[in-house]
């Protein structure tokens, strides 16, 4: 058969042989191209199809982490009732209250004297005008001593010996007892148990806030205990130079693991040291709502 078809080619001219492998050459070239064309703009599908999907990625994790970044600064500008006789360092600071402001009131409370009112506190700290017209109307003194005022304001009697026992000392978390824990509504032997684990587990707590974090426990139960508990006495502990720290060293902080410390170490090598906590929270995966506290056991200078 492919000699017939070899003969059959000879009896064409020499233009229509020429004409014929044009043709053929033609329709070659034209496969190709279409062949060419097809892959091309499947490629352009796929690759945009993924940068879509990058992309939209991308942009889920940025609005979550901003949303969490919100969600905690709302969080932290929220303030409880609190009695100002027993605000800690700590508290003072979140407070803007100046080092000076409150080594005056510790110095009051050494002499185991309490501030009855926001005027007296006012006396006592010398906080300004401004100070206290925003900070004044979440404090919250004994019952006794409202109910004291009512009573001078009537010409009543004082208050009785038995309502003065009821004051309740707020007592150092970190040397309270299973039973001064159960002391507190909400609290049975479970919570009680958690959060003395937790506190072994740390060392000792170094905020107040570091209860929030106990497993379980509910927000309105954590207000309740920081109104009989406080920090006077801190667990020994070094601060951790951020910007020198390894690895190793930064996941046995509280709070962090191999692999957020991975990340810091990352974010630092391509960024730069560490300025303030703020730094902290630009980290991905970072646990943000937990910020203010990794960063009571860090220092940020060299």
């Amino acid at each position: 058969m492919l000699s017939s078809v070899k003969q059959k080619f000879y009896y064409y001219s020499k233009s229509q042989k020429r004409g014929l492998i044009i043709l053929i050459v033609l329709l070659v070239i034209i496969q190709s191209s279409l062949f060419v064309l097809f892959v091309s703009i499947n490629k352009n599908k796929v690759n945009k199809q993924e940068t879509t999907f990058i992309s939209s990625s991308y942009l889920s994790k940025v609005l979550l982490i901003d949303s969490l970044y919100q969600s905690q600064h709302l969080k932290k500008d929220t303030i409880y009732p609190f009695n100002p006789n027993f605000i800690s360092d700590y508290k003072g600071f979140l407070f803007d209250m100046s080092k000076e402001e409150i080594d005056r009131l510790h110095q009051f409370r050494d002499k185991n004297l309490y501030v009855n009112s926001a005027k007296e506190f006012q006396n006592v700290t010398n906080v300004s005008d401004e100070w206290l017209e925003k900070y004044s109307s979440y404090f919250k003194f004994p019952k006794w001593v409202n109910q004291q005022k009512g009573e001078l304001k009537h010409e009543k009697k004082g208050v009785t010996k038995k309502d003065r026992e009821e004051i309740i000392e707020p007592i150092c978390i970190n040397s309270a007892t299973n039973d001064d824990l159960q002391k507190v509504r909400g609290i049975g032997p479970a919570y009680a148990d958690r959060i003395l684990k937790e506190r072994a587990s740390l060392g000792g707590f170094v905020s107040i806030e570091q209860l929030k974090f106990v497993k379980g426990i509910p927000e309105e139960t954590v207000v309740e205990l920081s109104k009989y508990f406080t920090l006077k006495t801190y667990p020994a502990y070094t601060l951790l130079n951020i910007n020198e720290a390894t690895i190793n060293q930064i996941k046995e902080l509280p709070y962090m693991n191999y692999f957020i410390a991975r990340e810091v170490v990352k974010y630092r090598s391509m960024n730069g040291d560490f300025v303030n906590k703020q730094d902290l929270v630009k980290i991905e995966k970072f646990p943000i709502d937990k910020v203010d506290i990794i960063s009571l056991y860090l220092k940020f200078t060299n």
